[in-house]
């Protein structure tokens, strides 16, 4: 009977599975390819020699009933741990062939997929043992109950991660692809997996943080997919200007960045409105009454107009240049722009050529960027002195 058993097992690994292997490449389905990968149909066939094993029983003479009842509780007991293989290889099937379609990026069932299978083995669980001691399976459920407290416990992590799963999927806070931010947890990077119990995360420097999913519920986290969807990618920085440097135009001046493209409506509105303004002051001609174009302001316009005509700014969103409070490392002139781009590398080469353009031209307005000494400077510092000395 052992060995009829074994033969069993054998024809349906090396036959029907290969015969439904073989059909299967034949089709132009991608659904039977998913059952196979995951050995649905492997598990199936693991059926062949517990029903051999259990139909055969009645066919060998001479054995006791008592046996007999064994041996049948035995082989239904490995039918069931089959089956329960079977319907987890089957969710998991499910889940692959899910993800083929465009929307489990946004509506992962990963999670809930899991959440089944440990509810199939559960109840396997139940039933073998149910069979095995010859009792109703109703009668094990019912004395459920008085453990529930321990249920309880045991589960606890995975109702927590069940609650947070519902949470996430709902309410749309994470999805597989999201670039995600979250300190506390050491994560900064790309969520790669979504699980019942985990998210994973690969971070920037190739490692990989995992995080337990009810964390993203109770923690807060940073999600740059609005990033991604809007198609903008924030610039925000600051050119330290030398206070020491800010000072009125000169008529020359004036002149000369009228020739500007970017500041010839700038500088022409500008002069109407000076005009306008100490027109009203009366007699009061000296220079330190009357209001005047300033080094500094002119460059924050020329700043803007750049910025306005770039080709890789997004001319829908923000843009601000303004000034920040003077302070010890000089008069931080801000920046806040969106490229029309968002990919990594291309925003820092954008970002990057934005401010060598600016550092180079701001000499032409007569403005110097803040720079704490350096070892050369004190070096030119000493040489100033020592000839001054001598």
């Amino acid at each position: 009977l052992v060995l009829a058993a074994y033969l069993a097992d054998i024809f349906g690994k090396r036959q029907l599975v290969q015969v439904v292997h073989r059909i299967s490449r034949s089709t132009k389905h991608t659904w039977d390819d998913a059952l196979i990968q995951h050995g649905v149909f492997g598990r199936l066939a693991q059926l062949l020699p517990g029903l051999v094993f259990y139909f055969g029983l009645d066919l060998v003479p001479g054995l006791p009933d008592g046996l007999i009842i064994v041996g049948e509780n035995l082989a239904i007991s490995y039918g069931l741990l089959m089956l329960s293989l079977a319907a987890s290889a089957l969710l998991s099937a499910t889940n692959t062939i899910y993800e083929s379609y465009p929307v489990a990026r946004d509506r992962p069932i990963k999670r809930f997929l899991e959440v089944a299978k440990i509810a199939v083995f559960v109840l396997a669980g139940v039933l073998i043992i149910a069979t095995l001691m010859e009792r109703s399976p109703v009668l094990l459920l019912s004395g459920l109950g008085a453990m529930t407290a321990v249920l309880l416990l045991v589960f606890k992590d995975t109702i927590l991660a069940l609650v947070a799963s519902i949470q996430l999927t709902s309410l749309d806070m994470v999805r597989v692809g999201d670039w995600i931010e979250m300190p506390q947890c050491n994560a900064d990077g790309d969520v790669i997996d979504v699980a019942l119990h985990t998210v994973k995360v690969q971070n920037w420097d190739k490692t990989f943080t995992t995080i337990p999913t009810h964390r993203l519920i109770v923690d807060s986290f940073k999600n740059w997919r609005g990033m991604g969807e809007s198609g903008g990618r924030r610039i925000k920085r600051e050119l330290r200007i030398d206070i020491n440097s800010v000072r009125f135009l000169t008529e020359e001046e004036v002149e000369r960045f009228k020739r500007f493209a970017l500041l010839t409506d700038y500088i022409d509105r500008k002069l109407e409105d000076l005009a306008a303004n100490n027109a009203e002051l009366g007699k009061a001609t000296e220079n330190v009454n009357l209001r005047r174009l300033t080094n500094i302001g002119t460059f924050r316009a020329y700043i803007f107009n750049y910025l306005k005509h770039h080709p890789k700014i997004h001319q829908d969103m923000t843009l601000i240049i303004r000034q920040l409070q003077p302070g010890p490392t000089g008069l931080p002139l801000e920046i806040y722009a969106f490229t029309n781009v968002t990919e990594w590398s291309v925003y820092e080469d954008i970002q990057a050529d934005i401010f060598d353009h600016l550092l180079a031209i701001a000499g032409e307005f007569g403005i110097d960027m803040y720079q704490e000494p350096a070892g050369r400077d004190l070096s030119a510092l000493a040489s100033i002195r020592q000839s001054q000395a001598g």
